[in-house]
């Protein structure tokens, strides 16, 4: 138990009564919990819900580093394309009940993976930091773009 604080970052913490803690710290027990069964794989269902993003962050960092640093195969449940760009080896995207397209986030983020998978226009940029695909969302009120005859 005592690694599986040290890992997360609670050994201040372990004391603490988890009702009395941040939301960020709240996520980091229960993934300390899960290290401390320690197990090879961890499967997370959106550890970064109802989080600011600077806790989000911090969560998916901690994530990162469980992976890189002890060889824990992390399998997640993550909403926000991207960050899970941004931190994903691999990516499965999931429409109608099935796999519709899986692998490294640059080979399958596309425009019309977000079309067909969410009903939305999108464009798909590189991130100006990470290099990894950014989908910006069009919506309704998104500017209609000039064709060359308009200009």
């Amino acid at each position: 138990m005592q690694q599986a604080l040290n890992s997360t970052g609670l050994t201040a913490l372990g004391e603490r009564v988890v009702d009395t803690l941040s939301g960020g710290q709240r996520q980091r027990v229960w993934i300390a919990m899960t290290l401390a069964q320690d197990t090879d794989i961890l499967l997370l269902d959106e550890p970064t819900t109802y989080l600011d993003l600077a806790h989000q962050i911090e969560v998916l960092d901690l994530l990162r580093e469980l992976n890189e640093q002890h060889s824990k195969t992390i399998v997640m449940i993550l909403h926000d394309l991207n960050l899970a760009c941004r931190y994903a080896h691999h990516m499965v995207a999931v429409h109608q009940r099935g796999v519709f397209a899986q692998g490294a986030p640059q080979a399958i983020l596309t425009e019309t993976l977000i079309k067909t998978v969410f009903d939305l226009d999108s464009r798909i940029i590189a991130d100006p930091v990470f290099g990894t695909p950014l989908c910006i969302p069009l919506g309704r009120y998104a500017p209609k773009q000039q064709s060359v005859c308009d200009a």
